[in-house]
């Protein structure tokens, strides 16, 4: 996990002792705002506090020695209570004065970075002289503990990954597989790749460094892997509303156009739904020039043979043999989609 540490006052940045690739540990300072400006501020809550605290005692003061005159029926009962009153006000006015201070504490200890996980310094995002806001990251730590593996998944496999499922993982540089699990599926897509984020979880005694490149296969996806069917996408016929293949009946050798459904697509082939069983022959190549019920025979290619004789042999063999379909009809595989 990373955390991004960032000032809780706005100032000018005039000391950053973190380092890229240093290791810091809990507290240890990182970065000094100038706090000049807090400290005055400070001073002047501190004396607010105290013109407040010799108002306040004035105020009890004389409310003490009005209510002994009030005994002594010296004094009306409305004459009490306005001193009563002159009291309370200014108690009210120290405990705000006290509050302003603190906060003016505050914020003076905010001009102060420290960092509060152990970890190490993977970015510093400001330079002494700059005037950084207040929640501006300044200082970025990858906390020690398990690392995490962040890959992206299309949006047709991400209901099939589940957080705490497991995931496979192979380091690239060192040739090890570790084992991870799903902590987090981001909820909404990237805008601009349209996919979504994963991050899966290491155990925190496997080695990896930070910004290693990994292959990860999810068990999920993995366990769920149905069988399907395979066909180049030269045999695919498309229509305005359906999708359809040519199947060769191998007793009359005819074609007949047969509607299918198709899931995904995989590189140059596409994986069908249903439509087709597995053992079907199908055309996959010259689809666009046959008719339903047309005949056609399976091409085989010919074998190089030593020349006889003469040209004249070769054109002679060509000719005598039956017109064939340019079309090449390959057996339906079932496949599993990965």
């Amino acid at each position: 996990m990373e955390s991004r540490l960032g000032f809780g006052s706005a100032a000018k940045l005039c000391v950053a002792r973190a380092e890229l690739g240093q290791r810091v540990k809990v507290g240890q300072i990182l970065a000094q705002l100038d706090p000049q400006d807090y400290k005055l501020a400070a001073d002047a809550g501190r004396a607010q506090v105290a013109a407040a605290t010799t108002s306040r005692d004035l105020a009890a003061a004389d409310f003490k020695r009005f209510k002994e005159l009030r005994d002594q029926n010296f004094i009306s009962s409305a004459e009490l209570e306005r001193r009563e009153g002159a009291f309370k006000a200014a108690q009210a006015q120290l405990e705000q004065a006290q509050a302003q201070f603190s906060g003016q504490g505050n914020q003076a200890a905010y001009t102060t970075l420290v960092a509060d996980v152990a970890g190490v310094v993977t970015s510093v995002d400001a330079e002494p002289g700059q005037v950084v806001a207040p929640g501006t990251p300044v200082v970025r730590i990858a906390q020690d503990g398990p690392r995490d593996v962040v890959f992206s998944v299309p949006e047709d496999r991400v209901a099939q990954i589940k957080p705490g499922s497991g995931v496979n993982v192979r380091v690239w540089s060192a040739n090890t597989t570790l084992q991870g699990v799903v902590r987090e599926v981001a909820a909404s897509a990237d805008p601009v790749t349209r996919t979504f984020g994963v991050k899966v979880s290491l155990d925190a005694k496997d080695p990896v460094t930070l910004g290693t490149t990994v292959a990860v296969t999810p068990q999920a996806l993995r366990s769920s892997a149905a069988q399907v069917i395979k066909l180049p996408t030269s045999a695919l016929v498309q229509s305005a509303k359906s999708s359809a293949v040519w199947v060769l009946d191998s007793t009359s050798m005819t074609v007949r156009l047969q509607p299918v459904q198709v899931a995904t697509a995989d590189g140059n082939e596409v994986v069908l739904a249903s439509g087709l069983q597995p053992g079907a022959v199908v055309v996959s190549a010259g689809v666009h020039v046959l008719a339903p019920g047309q005949k056609v025979s399976i091409y085989k290619e010919n074998k190089a043979v030593a020349p006889i004789n003469s040209a004249q042999g070769a054109i002679n063999t060509v000719a005598s043999e039956m017109p064939q379909l340019a079309a090449a009809a390959l057996p339906a595989s079932a496949a599993s989609a990965k």
